[in-house]
């Protein structure tokens, strides 16, 4: 046999001894035209005690995509079961999955793959019964979707030798998938209740955090296709998600957090946050704010509004009075005691967003209104305003007259307090662009923010001044006569009606005890109040100047015990005492149950109010309290929900500022099928009925 053809078959030798090795580490494709299968190795060889890495390679047709673990609103994850006889034996199923991709089909999100996608699992082999090569069978299943969705699946074999390590031509697919796969995230993670899901590190910043969003594990916890609106601040970072039917308070929520910085990179990282309450923080200023010009005009147009609100009605006691002044005395002393008002009215607009703004700053959920959900708050404005009553009545009329307070404080110094009173009283009434103008207000800088609230004053001022700048306006007013002590004890009467009204909100917010609270001072306030006329007659009558001293020492006591009494009860120390409020046929709001009925395809009529808010409950009278409307709601199927922010509650706060609102009243509906339409301020029946689809 000559040498030549000896090395020929040599070579011809070595060639079949080589391709098995070749080919171990691959398998056949399982091929169609969207998708291409194959199983495949990370090693050549295998040895009993290695780990072995083995998983499905998918090449996937332009336009196809499959699934991640959770596919997200349509789809189905794929499968894959691996066993491994003869020379090692074992099982393996647990996929480790890269990060997937968000992909958006009109009003369908799902989490997917395009291209080319390695899905590994992990097999630990054991000694076979057999010494030798160890085969791999495997069974997987996967669905692809493009315009129409395919279940394909796949039977898959190769053999590997037993050896030393030895990477396979497929080892770099390997280590790519392994890059892809989130990190656990070094960031402590909390879930509330209300689906504000926070992250906390220093190396969170605004400049390393540009965008972020959140793929949770489990489908049905959240709504996928809900925009998840990113706050960043030093150390923080929070994406406000929607509850879905299976969110239960964030119990259990693990999932990846994919962050995005300046340059693009993305960073995933595997969470699992823990469930507590967390404090929403505004939303970025940068994403959400509207032009400077369009706040400062919205915010201005808000004010003028204001003006016809309900909450206002108190002081127009005060206002009356002030225009019949305004037009018998000098046009100097008008226009100075309207500057006075305006500049009460700015001012308090300044002092209550600067003081809202930096309540949120120190962790305190605080929105337009917030005050009144103090208990105390609302107990001393409830005396206040007594206090004016009786003043209008009669009962007084020096000492602590709220218009003028003697001559001991600067002149107009009543007409710049009734300005104030005019802000504390509008504070819980939200009139049509001022919603949207607060809370861009308090999501831009300081600055802005504070231009914003000022503006809003200057549109409650503005026909005040317009008034003492043209006098010839007043002239329909009559003479001064008797008619003007009429009109001052009529005007009592809507003040004592808003007593009326907060004594009520004093009960829901705090129940019995604040209501008896409240009783008491209103008697304190009374004896204060008749003391004080009685040291007035004793100085039209000449008495000794000590016995007008005792009265008034009397009255002092009186109203200071009455004040402060109210005022410094901890409105915490009667947390859940009242009663709460529901609209009838309606249920209770939670972020948890909308998303549940929403889920369930049942349309959704979201009512957030407030016993304070007295816009609130003008809407619910004229509009959705009428037949008209509940009758077209029960038509329909409509589930009317109402969220009582009488109280504070985490979970109001955190949907109003998910929708770009810091107080109410705010309504939503959300129809079976569609987006979410939010209906303005000011409602009637006719709007309700339009915007819900009912006419």
């Amino acid at each position: 046999m000559s040498v030549p053809f000896l090395r020929l078959v040599s070579i011809l030798c070595l060639l079949v001894a080589a391709m098995p090795a070749a080919r171990a580490a691959q398998s056949d494709p399982v091929t169609t035209t969207r998708a291409t299968a194959t199983l495949v190795t990370e090693d050549d060889t295998f040895m009993p005690g290695r780990a072995l890495h083995v998983g499905l390679r998918l090449h996937l047709a332009p336009g196809w995509h499959t699934y991640w673990l959770n596919p997200g609103d349509a789809g189905a994850a794929p499968t894959v079961a691996v066993n491994a006889q003869g020379g090692g034996s074992g099982q393996a199923s647990t996929i480790e999955w890269p990060t997937p991709r968000v992909l958006h089909d009109g009003p369908l999100t799902s989490y997917a793959y395009t291209g080319d996608v390695l899905l590994p699992v992990t097999l630990v082999p054991v000694a076979g019964p057999q010494p030798g090569a160890m085969d791999l069978h495997a069974v997987a299943e996967w669905l692809v979707c493009a315009d129409i969705c395919v279940p394909e699946q796949g039977t898959f074999s190769l053999t590997l030798p037993r050896g030393d390590p030895k990477p396979s031509a497929q080892a770099a697919d390997f280590a790519q998938a392994a890059a892809s796969r989130p990190v656990i995230s070094p960031f402590a993670a909390r879930i509330s209740p209300a689906g504000i899901l926070q992250l906390s590190g220093p190396e969170l910043t605004p400049g390393a955090v540009r965008d972020a969003w959140f793929m949770p594990e489990t489908a049905g916890v959240i709504d996928h296709d809900a925009p998840q609106v990113l706050t960043v601040r030093d150390g923080i970072v929070q994406l406000a998600l929607r509850p879905g039917p299976e969110f239960h308070g964030g119990a259990s929520l693990p999932g990846i957090v994919v962050l995005r910085d300046a340059t693009g990179r993305e960073r995933a990282l595997q969470v699992r946050p823990v469930a507590g309450d967390v404090q929403v923080l505004a939303p970025d200023a940068a994403a959400h704010a509207a032009p400077v010009g369009w706040l400062l005009l919205m915010a201005f147009a808000g004010g003028l509004i204001l003006n016809l609100m309900p909450c206002v009605f108190p002081v127009l006691a005060m206002k009356v009075l002030a225009l019949e002044r305004m037009a018998r005395g000098a046009r100097k002393a008008a226009l100075a005691g309207a500057g006075a008002y305006a500049g009460g009215v700015i001012g308090s607009f300044v002092v209550l967003g600067g003081g809202i703004a930096g309540l949120r700053v120190a962790g305190q959920q605080a929105g337009w209104g917030f005050q009144f959900q103090s208990t105390g708050f609302v107990i001393v404005i409830c005396l206040l305003l007594f206090v004016v009553a009786l003043n209008l009545l009669g009962v007084f009329s020096a000492g602590l007259r709220l218009m003028r307070f003697g001559n001991a404080l600067p002149t107009h110094m009543g007409d710049f307090l009734t300005g104030v009173l005019a802000v504390v009283l509008a504070s819980p009434c939200t009139a049509p662009f001022m919603g949207a103008a607060v809370a861009g207000a308090l999501a831009a800088s300081p600055v802005v923010g504070l231009l914003v609230f000022a503006a809003l004053g200057l549109g409650l001022a503005a026909p005040y001044l317009l008034l003492a700048t043209m006098p010839g306006l007043l002239g329909w007013l009559p003479r001064p006569g008797a008619w003007m002590e009429t009109v001052r004890h009529l005007l009592a009467l809507p003040v004592l009606a808003t007593c009326v009204w907060l004594a009520w909100v004093s009960e829901l917010e705090g129940g019995p005890y604040a209501l008896g609270l409240l009783g008491a001072g209103l008697v304190l306030v009374a004896t204060g109040c008749v003391f004080l006329r009685m040291a007035e007659n004793a100085d039209m009558r000449g008495d000794r100047p000590d016995r007008a001293g005792v009265y008034r020492a009397v009255a002092v006591l009186a109203l200071l015990v009455a004040f402060v009494g109210g005022g410094v009860l901890p409105p915490a120390s009667l947390a859940g005492q009242g009663s709460g409020r529901v609209a009838d046929g309606s249920s209770v709001f939670s972020a948890t149950r909308l998303a549940e009925l929403r889920a369930q395809g049942h349309p959704v009529f979201v009512d957030m109010t407030a016993a304070w808010c007295i816009s609130c409950l003008v809407n619910e009278r004229v509009a959705l309290s009428t037949q008209a409307v509940r009758e077209s709601f029960a038509r329909r199927g409509i589930v009317y929900m109402t969220g009582d922010w009488t109280r504070r509650d985490a979970g109001i706060t955190a949907f109003l500022h998910a929708h770009g609102r810091d107080g109410v009243p705010f309504y939503a509906y959300y129809p079976a099928h569609g987006a979410e339409v939010i209906l303005p301020e000011i409602l009637s029946p006719g709007i309700v009925l339009r915007m819900t689809g009912g006419e």
